[in-house]
Order: C-alpha cells, then structure tokens, then sequence
C-alpha cells in the first residue's frame, strides 16, 4: 500500500491517559503520528496516521486482544490535524499493553513500525507480570522495568530486539513531552545499546516519556521499494511519585 502522508522519518507511538486504574475504569489510548525528519527530537505532531495499514489494540495480562482500530474516534477538525483516540474498559485485573503496528510503502521505501505502551488495572504494581515478554515485532523495544512501578528518579531500562536478537550500539532516544533533544547526540537524553542492546534512562520529572529508536535495512529490497526502514517506540507514561509513597516528595528527591 502507498501511504504517501506517512515517511520513515516518521515516529508513530501510542499513550495511554493514566498508568494506573481500577478495574471497570476506561482508559483513553491515543494513537500519534510525530514528523521527526530531525533525527526525532521531539514530542511534537505532525499530521495524522492514515488508518488502513495500521493495526491497534490491547492486549491484558491473560493474553487477551481487545481490537482498538474499529473504534477510534478523530480528535482533528481538518483531515490531517489532531490524532485518533479510543475507550477501552478495563474487565479483567493485570497489565495490559497497548500494541501499534504499520508496514506500508513511502516512495521507495519500505517502513515497518511498531509501538507500544503499558497500564495496569485493578492490583499492586509489585504483581504485574509479563511486561518482559517480546511480542514478535521485527525491531521491538522491550521493557526490563516494570511498567506498573515507574516513577520520577527511577532508572528505566529497555531492552531492543532486532529479528529478536539484541541490537547493540544503537542509539535509543528518551524524549520527555516539552523537550527538544540537541543537535547530534544528547547525552542527557540519548544512550546507545550496550553489548545485550540495554540501555537505562533516569527520568527526574514525570511526564509522558517517548522512546524511540530506529534502524535501516538498506540491503531488504522487494517489489516497489528499494530499502526497508524500521522504528519502533514504547511511551513510558512516567507519575511523579512511585506507587505506595507519599502525596510531596518524588524518589529523585530521597
């Protein structure tokens, strides 16, 4: 499918409004589209995510899929502005992922995406399970944290899959919302893999958090493209306070 709205340079990535909820309570999961021809440095939106070659849904901790696509409403006034929302209730206890994926062609270019987020509902944060589980993408950011625990002063830490084997030496960038990375490499917001594709960030605020990372595959050539570009991002939505602590003081201030 030709998409031409959509380029590799593009980031798309799914955000949840709450990281924690009680059982029966609805969740808003949103689905954004970031114009980031600047080596994704920033949070910012850029146009809207045509629907057809996407899939979106959720999937809770007993390995349930709650297809999102079929439901999303259009938060835009014009055809290409705002981003594409959907309810999902919560009924069953655990954590759930919200999965994003895209392959469709721009030009020459084959691009492969996929994204990722995580909520929990109805129980302890200590007892969410299965959040370090890979999900099969071709290029996948995987969660060694508990998603249920983030909190400001936190280290955060990712694993990155490439044909599900460690990706090392690549650079994984933790973009705040409201931040703009600098110019080439930020070593206060960017980390390349180690040796096992890991890399930590330490967030000190809380805020939605987007990591995203990308690869190229210039020798994957096919019918109609040239080359193959990947990304994938995972939002952590980050609270200022750990779960269980007080109503003032974040861990970073301890």
């Amino acid at each position: 499918m030709l998409v031409p709205a959509i380029g590799a340079a593009h980031d798309t990535w799914v955000q949840a409004n709450a990281p924690r909820v009680r059982v029966g309570e609805v969740v808003h999961v949103d689905l954004m589209l970031g114009n980031h021809g600047n080596e994704h440095r920033d949070f910012k939106l850029a146009s809207k995510i045509t629907l057809a070659p996407c899939t979106l849904a959720v999937i809770d901790e007993q390995g349930h899929s709650h297809d999102l696509k079929s439901k999303v409403i259009d938060t835009g006034y014009a055809p290409k502005e705002g981003f594409w929302s959907a309810r999902f209730v919560t009924r069953e206890p655990g954590l759930h992922v919200v999965v994003h994926t895209l392959d469709t062609l721009h030009g020459s270019t084959r691009a492969i995406k996929s994204a990722k987020t995580y909520f929990s509902a109805g129980m302890s944060a200590d007892k969410s399970t299965g959040f370090d589980k890979p999900l099969g993408h071709t290029l996948e950011l995987v969660p060694l944290s508990n998603p249920a625990t983030y909190a400001a002063g936190r280290e955060l830490t990712v694993k990155l899959l490439y044909q599900g084997k460690p990706l090392p030496e690549t650079r994984v960038s933790f973009v705040p919302r409201g931040q703009v990375l600098a110019e080439g490499f930020d070593k206060e917001f960017e980390r390349l893999t180690d040796a096992n594709g890991i890399a930590s960030f330490t967030p000190m605020d809380g805020n939605y958090l987007l990591i995203v990372v990308h690869h190229a595959a210039s020798e994957q050539k096919g019918e109609g493209y040239e080359r193959t570009h990947y990304s994938a991002t995972l939002v952590a939505n980050v609270p200022q306070l750990a779960p269980g602590h007080g109503v003032t003081t974040p861990l970073s201030a301890k």
